[in-house]
């Protein structure tokens, strides 16, 4: 594994760039709490004592998925969850503007990433004998956007058919916090969202190739059983709140939905992934009510 350690500053979290796979993109930047201050050890009720588990939180970017956007857009925020006493684990992904992209390649990186990263990183962590370790058993998806998206369907793929090369033979034992996430590609679509950004995507319209839509659309997948918050702010343009609606209308259908839907109001697309707005309170109560 290659890795790249960026000097911190104060309330920013040292880098430890690793490698989940084999391509450029397969990257993962892993920061250790820091509670603020990367000089002294973590002092809230919530942070690591030595050796102690800590929850893994796992960063999807968005962006539409197009490759002007990569996971130094999430730089800041997963300083900030550092500060509030994860492990985060921001990772990057292909997108969809260069040839060789798109379908199915973002696709196959998200299933990687879900599969390996959590893995990878505790044994990172272990291997640098931090005073914390990553527990297992409390790894939460965070993405905002396209990321929301990426995330809700990497939690969804023990319900695409068993021919499906993402196929899992049962729900993964993770959580999902969806930050105005794009979990309705059908409406996104229908929406135009991005400039066409889901049928570049996909390679295609819908009619053009609906198996495609059919694998990739959380709303088509859903109920799925997994814990899933969904964040999404009243005053949200490039991803309005309807999108979110949708997904949770999809999946009332099953008695026993673990889902929830926190509208903010007066909160805008890129106020869930800015510390120190008045939504981002918000944002991790999310996260640690889905790990809770």
């Amino acid at each position: 594994m290659s890795r790249r350690d960026r000097k911190p500053g104060r309330a920013q979290a040292q880098v430890h760039t690793l490698s989940y796979g084999p391509l450029p993109e397969h990257e993962v930047d892993v920061r250790l709490p820091t509670n603020g201050d990367v000089s002294s050890p973590p002092e809230s009720p919530e942070s690591p004592e030595s050796s102690s588990p800590v929850p893994l939180v796992v960063v999807v970017h968005g962006g539409f998925w197009k490759r002007e956007w990569d996971r130094s857009h999430a730089a800041e925020q997963s300083d900030a969850l550092a500060a509030a006493g994860y492990v985060v684990a921001t990772v990057e992904y292909r997108r969809v503007d260069r040839p060789g992209d798109g379908w199915p390649a973002v696709l196959d990186d998200v299933a990687l990433l879900a599969d390996t990263v959590p893995g990878i990183v505790a044994h990172e962590v272990e291997s640098m004998a931090a005073p914390c370790r990553v527990d297992p058993s409390r790894v939460v998806l965070v993405g905002h956007s396209a990321g929301g998206h990426l995330a809700t369907w990497a939690a969804s793929r023990h319900k695409l058919p068993a021919s499906s090369p993402y196929h899992l033979a049962e729900a993964p034992s993770l959580r999902v916090v969806s930050l105005a996430g794009v979990v309705d590609l059908a409406m996104a679509d229908a929406m135009d969202l991005g400039g066409g950004a889901t049928r570049a995507l996909l390679g295609g319209a819908p009619d053009e190739c609906p198996q495609r839509w059919a694998t990739a659309d959380p709303s088509a997948l859903a109920p799925t059983g997994v814990p899933t918050i969904l964040v999404h702010g009243d005053r949200d343009e490039p991803v309005p709140l309807a999108l979110s609606q949708s997904y949770v209308a999809a999946s009332a259908s099953s008695v026993s939905s673990v889902v929830e839907l926190r509208v903010l109001s007066g909160a805008d697309h890129m106020d869930l992934v800015t510390p120190g707005s008045r939504a981002w309170p918000a944002v991790l109560d999310a996260i640690a009510d889905a790990l809770a």
